[in-house]
């Protein structure tokens, strides 16, 4: 458990990681402030955005929908591998999981089967959109994939924790399924490499 990096800390750590950022105007701020807890915070989360298009799904991501008020992320990971910043603090992306997954991710162990959505995620988590239709068909570029092992492996340095801190949104909440198209053990041990 550890607090959340403050916008300047998140910022530098991307770079250090060789991670290409874009800062959205206002990203520094844009939160969901006043709608429950930002941390402890424990992980970090990967989704696909179930769209296509970075400039449509930065703005999905920084607005939000009627349902679900943005921001949706804390960045938006693009097929060219550019990472747009697009909140910084709570924002509503994990929802309802399960508790026990929580506990296993704290514990940096292997995550039991996702059963229940019983805590809220959008405390523990540092969420990334990448940009994908997640229909096991649209492609993952190698250097959109790089950038999500990059910005895992830049958050998970910073707060000293191991790939087990490194979790998807299917790992989380029962009946999610993102991110399809490359499997979480596979990412993971993609984190573990680049943090030795």
């Amino acid at each position: 458990m550890a607090p959340p990096m403050s916008a300047n800390e998140f910022l530098a750590a991307l770079r250090r990681e060789g991670t290409t950022v874009v800062e959205v105007d206002g990203w520094r701020h844009h939160n969901r402030a006043g709608h429950g807890l930002w941390g402890p915070v424990n992980g970090v989360m990967i989704h696909h955005s179930a769209t296509s298009g970075t400039d449509s799904t930065v703005r999905l991501c920084w607005n939000g929908y009627e349902e679900l008020p943005g921001p949706l992320c804390h960045g938006v990971i693009a097929k060219d591998g550019t990472v747009h910043l697009t909140g910084c603090g709570r924002v509503n992306h994990a929802g309802g999981g399960d508790g026990d997954v929580l506990k296993a991710v704290i514990a940096e162990k292997r995550l039991p089967p996702v059963r229940w959505a019983d805590t809220d995620g959008n405390v523990h988590f540092y969420g990334f959109e990448c940009v994908n239709r997640g229909d096991g068909e649209d492609p993952w570029p190698q250097v959109q994939l790089r950038a999500v092992e990059q910005v895992a492996a830049a958050i998970c340095r910073h707060h000293g924790w191991s790939e087990r801190s490194v979790i998807g949104h299917l790992e989380w909440r029962p009946g999610k399924t993102d991110p399809v198209g490359f499997s979480m053990e596979w990412l993971r041990e993609r984190v573990r490499e680049r943090l030795k």
